[in-house]
C-alpha cells in the first residue's frame, strides 16, 4: 500500500523522482514452509484469538481496497522471503527490479503464491521478462545472497526496523503506509528546499569556460 501510495504522489509532482528498492526481511528465521495460516501466526504472535487476527486484518484490507489493491488475506501462503528478495536483485542486474518486485507483491498479497517455493519463483521472473532457466540456476546457489545482506545490514544502521519505510536524499523518513497526500506533502517540501534561492535580483560578473563577462552599467 504504501508503494502504492508513493507511485500515486510521484505522478502529482512536476519533478523528476528516483525510486531504489531495499532488500528488508520481516522474520528472517521463518522456514520456507509453514502450515500455518496469516490468522494462525498473527494468533500465536500477539496472543490473541483468532477471530480478533481476522478482525484486525479487515482494516488493511480495506485499506488497500482503497488504493486499489487486492489483498487476499484468507489464502496468503506464508514462507521465507529471502530468496524471492535475491529475485529481486537478480532482476535488478537485468533493469527488472521494478516489474520483479511488482509481480512478487501481487503473487504473494493477491496471487496467493508460495514466494519460496523456487519452481513459482522462476515462472514469475519469466512473466516479467527475465529467462526461467537462469532465473532457477541462480536460486539453486547462493547468488546475490551478499546484495540482500548487505541492504538489511544499511537497514539495521538507519535503525530501521519495519516496513514500509521511506527514506528520501538520505535524511527524511517516512515510516508506514502514509496516504497519498503525506507523500505528496513531503515530497514537495524537499523539493522546494533543495531548491536554489537567488539572494540577489542584480546582475554581477559571470564567469564560465569562455572567460568572465562584466556587466554593463546602466
Amino acid at each position: 500500500m504504501g508503494k502504492r501510495h508513493l507511485e500515486d504522489a510521484i505522478k502529482q509532482i512536476n519533478h523528476p523522482i528516483e525510486v531504489t528498492y531495499r532488500c528488508f526481511e520481516l522474520d528472517p528465521t521463518a522456514e520456507r514452509d509453514i502450515k500455518d495460516n496469516m490468522y494462525e501466526k498473527l494468533s500465536k504472535k500477539y496472543g490473541m484469538t483468532i477471530e480478533q487476527a481476522k478482525a484486525n486484518t479487515q482494516n488493511m484490507v480495506q485499506m488497500a481496497r482503497n488504493a486499489g489493491l487486492e489483498f487476499n488475506i484468507d489464502t496468503v501462503v506464508l514462507t521465507n522471503t529471502f530468496d524471492a528478495h535475491r529475485l529481486t536483485m537478480f532482476a535488478k542486474a537485468k533493469g527488472l527490479m521494478k516489474e520483479m518486485t511488482d509481480r512478487l507483491l501481487r503473487a504473494y498479497f493477491t496471487d496467493s503464491i508460495h514466494i519460496g517455493d523456487h519452481a513459482a519463483l522462476a515462472e514469475l521472473a519469466e512473466e516479467v521478462g527475465l529467462n526461467r532457466e537462469e532465473a532457477k540456476k541462480m536460486l539453486a546457489g547462493n547468488e546475490f545472497a551478499k546484495e540482500v545482506r548487505a541492504d538489511e545490514q544499511l537497514a539495521q544502521q538507519y535503525r530501521i526496523t519495519g516496513v514500509p519505510f521511506f527514506l528520501i536524499n538520505k535524511k527524511y523518513a517516512l515510516n508506514g503506509a502514509q496516504p497519498t497526500e503525506m507523500f505528496v506533502q513531503a515530497l514537495q517540501k524537499i523539493i522546494a528546499e533543495d531548491e536554489i534561492t537567488v539572494l540577489n535580483d542584480h546582475d554581477g560578473m559571470i564567469c564560465d569556460d569562455d572567460g568572465c563577462e562584466i556587466p554593463k552599467k546602466q
